[in-house]
């Protein structure tokens, strides 16, 4: 389905050729201090009354990213606080959960995922820059660019672009998910719009071979480059986990 028709001071930076996407936040994919909403598209963290916060959690989306460019959005539905929130993405490996009281930056803790925390600063492997001005209010809506053609990852603001984060993401051999992680109680993050470009020809082809192939172990028997085969199971991997999925 087509995104629809939206007025010029609130189209989405991204609407030109994308479609919309109905990923939500994974059930599978989350720290025992989180709870999702029936449809899964709001996430509550350290929703205990008596123990609160005892550590950092986080979730990642239920599709992962391996070819294409995508665009989503996480409203913030009340104001950013405690230690660290963030917004972004990460590999199946990146961790969704530090206990013992140990309140840390989440996401990009290491080389598996990269993190927007809301007081500006982009985190990987550990080590952090300035990339804009803190953000507290309720309401804000950070959005979230992923060309895994360029191999670029790109943050916006209620829409307003915030400049290029991070480069060389297309060399991840594994697929990225979308993730967000909190240490403050309190916090409820919301999924808005997510988008994605139309298939090409190529993603098309892999798509069909994918839902084709009996086992994932088949696409070695395949002539294709070591990327391509990497592409293909990565897509099966999803075909498999889809056909598993309950329905909302």
């Amino acid at each position: 389905m087509y995104l629809p028709f939206l007025p010029a001071s609130m189209k989405p930076p991204l609407l030109q050729g994308f479609v919309e996407e109905t990923w939500t936040w994974s059930s599978d994919g989350l720290s025992s201090d989180t709870e999702l909403s029936p449809c899964r598209r709001d996430v509550y963290f350290h929703t205990d009354p008596v123990l609160e916060s005892c550590g950092t959690a986080g979730v990642r989306g239920s599709t992962g990213f391996v070819q294409g460019e995508h665009y989503w959005e996480v409203e913030f539905l009340e104001p950013a606080s405690g230690y660290s929130v963030m917004v972004g993405v990460g590999t199946s490996k990146a961790a969704l959960h530090a206990g013992s009281y140990e309140y840390i930056n989440l996401l990009g803790k290491d080389t598996e995922s990269w993190g927007l925390s809301y007081k500006g600063t982009f985190w990987h492997r550990c080590s952090s820059r300035q990339y804009t001005e803190p953000f507290y209010d309720r309401g804000t809506v950070i959005g979230v660019h992923l060309n895994l053609k360029e191999g670029t990852l790109t943050f916006y603001k209620n829409r307003q672009c915030l400049g290029l984060a991070f480069t060389g993401l297309h060399k991840v051999l594994s697929p990225l998910y979308p993730m967000v992680s909190s240490t403050a109680p309190g916090i409820e993050l919301s999924l808005g719009l997510r988008s994605s470009t139309l298939p090409t020809l190529e993603e098309r082809c892999l798509s069909t071979l994918a839902h084709g192939l009996a086992k994932k172990d088949l696409v070695d028997l395949l002539p294709l480059p070591v990327a391509v085969r990497w592409k293909l199971k990565s897509l099966k991997e999803g075909c498999d986990r889809d056909a598993l999925a309950p329905e909302l």
